[in-house]
């Protein structure tokens, strides 16, 4: 074994992809991204390098201007882009989940208007389930959408869009009247178009700011604030109404294997950024790797980052046979996110009270960690989702 978070069964162009996008991040995000993060600047220079890389388009079909390429190759280019800089690996993450729902479930109409514009990054995506008054209970929605001639009129407020303020396509799960008796059947998904930026937007449609978050600097997260705003009856997603359920489901599939990448990502560079220092830092005449304590850290945490990389690839893989994968991905999502949070307060307790300085890289992946506790879900429905998939293949017979 040579180095951690090696993927076996790679292809040539998957192994040139992945080259690439390392040495990417070694020379354009790591040297810029504390100054960027402690700034809370949006790293414009380096979406316009990811632009011109194609990696907005790395999952879209070719047919539609994209590269074509797996959810695997797309796990692994998020895992290297969260090593430099988690909030990097943001701005392109809410754009895919968008771009693979647009494929997956659009009309030909659909993928014909958005896809090839959102391979360019010329469109960019965001999606939004969330609301003020709830969390993961996505069957209560209350945002709603009326049938008005041709048009549907939306009322509502809509909470924790990533890229709210900078995309212009938001996937908008929104309850419809549809007369089903499940709450879920009565949702659909609205392609919802809109200039970027910050205030009334378009007629009935406000962003009214970025939110100040703890970590997760430079991308914007914001609200969106619905009062009559007008959309075309032809922007359901695939035409489909009370479809946006599962069409949702289908995207945050995809997204929680993104989160385990992006938790993977932190933590090898968490372990990097410990495994460095402790080689440097010499305490009792000798590097305090030397010491079996320190040592100790260094195998338990290199243990966690295999696992959780090895849980992402196998769901990513997965999804992309086209088997369900709502557990694995629930699991590899799960042990991710904790083992990140874990093995950067390991890198955290090795660096000592250099790590509390904001001029250790450490710190800031100290504040980036929690966040992927709760993204796409938090820890608990992770474990809820995980113990309803067991028990529908360990259903007692008889």
């Amino acid at each position: 074994m040579a180095r951690l978070a090696q993927t076996a069964g790679l292809t040539d162009i998957q192994q040139e992809i992945l080259s690439t996008v390392k040495t990417f991040v070694d020379k354009e995000i790591l040297p810029y991204a504390n100054e960027l993060e402690h700034a809370d600047t949006y790293p414009q220079d380096i979406v316009d390098g990811m632009k011109e890389m194609g990696l907005f388009g790395l999952t879209i079909p070719e047919e539609y201007g994209g590269l074509g390429e797996s959810l695997l190759t797309y796990a692994l280019v998020v895992e290297q882009i969260a090593r430099g800089w988690m909030s990097v690996s943001g701005v392109i993450n809410t754009h895919f989940i968008v771009a693979y729902m647009i494929g997956q479930h659009g009309t030909e109409e659909q993928k014909q208007k958005y896809l090839p514009r959102m391979a360019t990054g010329e469109v960019r995506g965001s999606f939004s389930m969330s609301e003020p008054d709830l969390g993961s209970d996505v069957a209560a929605i209350k945002t709603k959408a009326v049938q008005d001639g041709d048009d549907w009129v939306i009322d509502g407020a809509k909470m924790w869009l990533t890229n709210g303020g900078t995309s212009n396509l938001t996937a908008v799960l929104v309850r419809t009247d549809e007369g089903q008796p499940k709450p879920y059947q009565n949702l659909t998904t609205f392609l919802v178009e809109k200039p970027t930026g910050y205030g009334e937007v378009a007629p009935g449609l406000i962003v009214p700011g970025k939110i100040d978050k703890m970590g997760y600097k430079g991308v914007d997260t914001t609200e969106m604030v619905f009062k009559g705003h007008r959309v075309p009856g032809d922007q359901i997603l695939g035409g489909k109404r009370g479809g946006g359920f599962a069409q949702m489901m289908d995207g945050v599939e995809v997204g929680r294997v993104n989160v385990a990448a992006r938790a993977c990502g932190i933590s090898i560079r968490a372990f990097e950024l410990a495994a460095e220092y402790a080689q440097q830092r010499s305490t009792f005449g000798k590097p305090i790797a030397e010491h079996q304590a320190i040592a100790f850290k260094l195998a338990e945490m290199g243990t966690k980052v295999e696992a959780a990389h090895l849980m992402m690839v196998n769901a990513a893989r997965l999804k992309d046979s086209g088997s369900r994968n709502d557990v694995e991905a629930g699991m590899a999502k799960l042990i991710a996110s904790e083992y990140c949070a874990e093995v950067t307060q390991e890198s955290f307790r090795i660096h000592g009270g250099y790590g509390y300085s904001k001029e250790y890289e450490i710190e800031r992946l100290m504040r980036e960690a929690p966040f992927l506790l709760i993204g796409e879900g938090t820890s608990e429905i992770q474990k809820t989702i995980i113990s309803r998939g067991l028990l529908r293949e360990y259903k007692q017979r008889g």
